[in-house]
């Protein structure tokens, strides 16, 4: 199942939600990342695809610095799954894909 595109993303904390957003895209047949929430662009690291279930790990510093692991599975345009970091308690993840703009000038062509 194809996971690349713009997933709008809902973590539920301890101290709230946090929202972010996750970019996926292929280079070269590797799926490849960034995650952009809180002023920050971050890399994702360890991505893989295991059918429907998606993991990766990032590393954030806002708004405190945390290694996070990510565990999620993909259901065609909705992602649900946790997000760990360390000893803290694992918190609840929810995304949706963003839905791929068409230039209206491109499809009358």
């Amino acid at each position: 199942m194809p996971v690349e595109g713009t997933w709008d993303l809902s973590v539920s904390t301890p101290v709230g939600t946090i929202s972010a957003v996750l970019e996926l895209r292929r280079e070269d047949g590797v799926l490849t990342g960034s995650a952009h929430g809180a002023g920050e662009e971050v890399p994702l690291t360890g991505l893989v695809l295991d059918g429907d279930r998606l993991t990766w790990k990032q590393a954030v510093t806002k708004p405190i610095r945390l290694n996070l692991a990510f565990a999620a599975e993909v259901d065609g345009d909705t992602l649900t799954g946790t997000a760990a970091a360390g000893r803290l308690p694992a918190s609840k993840v929810a995304g949706h894909r963003r839905a791929e703009r068409t230039d209206p000038a491109a499809a009358e062509l």
